[in-house]
Order: structure tokens, then sequence, then C-alpha cells
């Protein structure tokens, strides 16, 4: 195994790993809808949260959460684009593992719907019930 070359550190090669990094934004939000959902559900989210004055611990879990399903989903569209390079054509194989890196995702998404409900519901519910 050959040893790898230490780089000082460099404020132009942390710049364009930056850059290379909102290019893949850019792609998941152009070429991968569910992401476009995702934004979405953030928004209405984030607008909940202000508008029903949720804790900064709530906050917490809910930038946790927010960023985990966007993560995974930018791994999911990773592994799925991978696997379309080297395999174009179907496979058994292939599809196990795009299922796979889409259950993750899905997942994440369910975790973070039950989360939402318990924080929310408590607080929709003193407003329409106690008012």
């Amino acid at each position: 195994m050959e040893k790898k070359e230490f780089r000082e550190f460099s404020f132009k090669s942390r710049a364009k790993s930056a850059m290379y990094a909102l290019s893949g934004l850019k792609v998941l939000f152009k070429e991968e809808h569910n992401s476009r959902i995702h934004i979405a559900i953030t928004a209405i989210v984030v607008a909940a949260g202000f508008l029903l004055n949720i804790t900064n611990v709530e906050w917490l879990v809910l930038c946790i959460l927010i960023g985990m399903v966007f993560s995974l989903e930018i791994i999911n569209s990773a592994i799925e684009n991978l696997c379309d390079h080297i395999f174009p054509q179907w496979n058994e194989t292939i599809k196990k593992i795009k299922d796979l890196a889409a259950a993750a995702v899905f997942v994440a998404s369910v975790i973070s719907v039950i989360c939402g409900g318990i924080i929310f519901l408590p607080k929709l519910c003193d407003l329409f019930i106690h008012n």
C-alpha cells in the first residue's frame, strides 16, 4: 500500500472542496425528485416550528432529523448513480443494493415523522382544544 502524501492546510483547497459539495447539492435538487419533497416538508416543519414556538431542544432535534434525512438521500442518490454507471442493465444484486439504500432514507423519514408528531401534536392540540 502506497503511503499518502501529506499536504499542508490550504484555504484555497478547502474552498474548492466546498464548491464540490455545493455542486453535489445542485445535482441532488436538480435530478432527484424526492429531494424536492424533502425541501417542501422541511419548509413546512420550519414554519410550524416558528408558529408554534418550539423549544431550543426541539429545534435541535428537528435540525438533526432534517440533516439525517437529507444526508441519507444524498448517499442513496450517490449509490444509485454509481450502480447505474457500473451496471446499467437490470441486475438482481444491483436492485437489492438500491433497495437497501432507499430503505435507509425511508426509515429516517418515518422516524422523523414520528418525532415530528411527538413535538408538534401536543402543541397543535393545545392550540385547537384549549383556545
